[in-house]
């Protein structure tokens, strides 16, 4: 019964994605900001960091960075990027690097964090965590989406020069 039932579910799934590939892209509302949020990754809180590593190898997946011995890794396969975090936190969060590309690069230009921080402020959303709103460094930010899932806004350069000024 759950062998068919999984593969039901994986059958409609596939045709949810295929139908999805058809749609074009929804225009926003003239009123809605878009913004580029960065490079998405999936932050996986583990309970045995070597045990994880191995078991995402086996899938292709390999070490783009990290520190095993410090109890975090980040895994790549393709363009998909998982990091590996012991004892770090307590549940997965979804984490999203503004200034940051697919390829773990700095891009430019893009949307300071800070910039970000106050656009989700202002649209009524609720921080958890809030970056210092007079730093020019790195910064980050968390938020909780409407079922309780952990978002993580994480910028790992230097706010864009051109933006210094806010």
């Amino acid at each position: 019964m759950r062998t068919s039932t999984a593969l039901s579910f994986g059958a409609g799934f596939l045709a949810c994605l295929a139908l999805a590939a058809n749609r074009p892209t929804p225009t926003p509302a003239a009123s809605t900001p878009v913004s580029d949020l960065g490079a998405f990754s999936s932050s996986l809180a583990v309970k045995d960091i070597a045990a994880s590593r191995a078991f995402y190898e086996t899938l292709g997946f390999s070490q783009a960075g990290g520190v095993e011995e410090q109890n975090w890794l980040v895994l790549r396969n393709g363009t998909v990027t998982i990091g590996l975090f012991q004892g770090m936190f307590p549940e997965n969060i979804m984490t999203f690097n503004p200034g940051w590309g697919a390829q773990a690069k700095p891009i430019e230009p893009f949307e300071d964090i800070r910039s970000i921080q106050r656009r989700f402020k202002a649209a009524g959303l609720t921080l958890t965590t809030e970056a210092d709103e007079d730093s020019t460094g790195v910064a980050s930010f968390t938020m909780l989406d409407p079922d309780g899932n952990m978002l993580l806004f994480d910028q790992h350069v230097p706010k864009p020069a051109e933006t210094r000024e806010e």
